[in-house]
């Protein structure tokens, strides 16, 4: 398939070339780090896989209409109820040796 074939018949399916797509993602990724993390705007930038911090900013700004600063000043972090926290962290017992290897490793986790 050549790659412009590709790209016609991607947006075709998904409304959106893959690129556009690529970057939407990569935003949502940013998103979720600048409500639930302590990472600079520049460390966001790098971490979702954009490599100019103005090309980020002018690509976070087009898709949802703010800068990635003020995104953070506005956005609530999500709330984790304490009970899924602490059950996360908790050892795991030797009775659930069985269940970590019939699903393959950590269980979820």
């Amino acid at each position: 398939m050549s790659p412009r074939h590709f790209i016609r018949t991607f947006r075709a399916t998904f409304g959106e070339t893959p690129h556009r797509y690529l970057q939407r993602r990569r935003v949502e990724r940013a998103m979720f780090l600048l409500r639930e993390s302590s990472q600079s705007v520049t460390q966001v930038c790098m971490s979702v896989g954009f490599s100019s911090l103005g090309t980020f900013s002018r690509t976070f700004h087009a898709i949802l209409g703010e800068s990635p600063s003020a995104y953070r000043k506005r956005a609530v972090p999500s709330y984790v109820p304490s009970c899924f926290g602490m059950a996360y962290m908790r050892p795991v017992s030797s009775g659930d040796m069985s269940l970590l290897d019939k699903h393959g490793g950590d269980a979820g986790r």
